[in-house]
């Protein structure tokens, strides 16, 4: 009997699909982890080195790959106008032209570096593992570090104003400056070792501190006490956005929510479910928000429809 043989011929490889997402500024490969803005432009960061800029008045992003590809953790705006961001490799990324430019510096540290923060006096401040603080002035490579002797990773810094600081992270820990960051009261907590992903301070005393589960505590004195608040969602906590058209917080599966007092109102978004990480307000009542999967969108919070969407019973 003879053998059989069977052949066939290989399809051909149909890039066309590829180059076409390639000619995109936005892509699905994005992975966005915050945006910023200042009186005139928005900036983005994702995976991969890439760099969005738009003026904020007309959205048309601008694409770039930062030489290195390094991983963006997080993008601000300073006082002054300028734009910062950091980036997993231990570098600080400083643009005095609206994104068009940057300039970076190197932090001399083996600690990781998880999130920064741009003082009203302009000096840029990053915070990380074992409890790590560093500071310089904007553009420097002087860095000055401090660390507060805690096995914890500190996943965000604030300024409320010219002396009050606040960090906030892992093991529910709230730490507070009263004199611009120089020195640091003793640690406060949140109960049961809440690992803290997100914290916004409204004033010197009160603030909300996002996480798992959907979990979203509030405090009205400094984190001394905190009370747990109600929301409608079981997904992660990221990040809260403070804009003229009230409180929000975001986080994993699209959520978007909006504070109601003690409760917390969840956002109808018309998106595929995935981690938001970054959000900022837009001048015409909007927010601009950013994450997984080249998620890069607007929501328009004064629009008829969403108004009528979300005016509750």
């Amino acid at each position: 009997m003879l053998p059989l043989l069977l052949g066939g011929c290989e399809a051909r490889l149909d890039l066309q699909g590829i180059n076409q997402e390639l000619q995109k500024t936005v892509r699905r490969t994005d992975q966005f982890q915050s945006v910023a803005t200042n009186d005139s432009h928005l900036v983005a960061v994702a995976n991969d080195g890439v760099m969005l800029v738009s003026s904020i008045d007309n959205i048309n992003w601008q694409r770039t790959i930062v030489e290195g590809e390094p991983a963006f953790v997080e993008v601000v705006s300073c006082a002054d106008q300028s734009f910062v961001a950091l980036s997993m490799d231990k570098k600080v990324w400083v643009s005095e032209d609206n994104g068009g430019h940057w300039q970076a510096s190197r932090i001399p540290t083996s600690e990781d570096v998880l999130s920064l923060a741009c003082a009203p006096d302009n000096r840029v401040w990053v915070v990380g593992s074992f409890t790590s603080i560093f500071h310089a002035d904007k553009g420097s490579d002087a860095w000055d570090e401090q660390t507060l002797n805690e096995d914890a990773m500190l996943t965000s810094i604030q300024f409320v104003n010219e002396q009050t600081v606040y960090l906030t992270g892992e093991f529910g820990l709230v730490v507070r400056s009263d004199d611009g960051g120089f020195n640091w009261n003793p640690p406060e907590y949140i109960p049961d070792d809440f690992y803290i992903h997100g914290a916004f301070f409204r004033s010197e005393n009160e603030g909300w501190a996002g996480g798992l589960n959907g979990q979203i505590y509030h405090t009205t004195d400094g984190g001394v006490s905190w009370s747990q608040q109600t929301t409608p969602t079981d997904s992660p906590v990221y990040g809260f956005l403070a804009s003229s058209q009230g409180l929000f917080a975001y986080g994993d599966h699209s959520t978007v929510l909006k504070n109601d007092g003690d409760r917390w109102q969840r956002l109808s978004v018309d998106a595929t479910p995935v981690y938001l990480r970054g959000a900022a307000a837009l001048p015409d009542g909007g927010v601009m928000l950013a994450g997984g999967n080249g998620s890069l969108f607007s929501m328009d919070l004064l629009s008829p429809s969403f108004i009528a969407e979300h005016k509750g019973p």
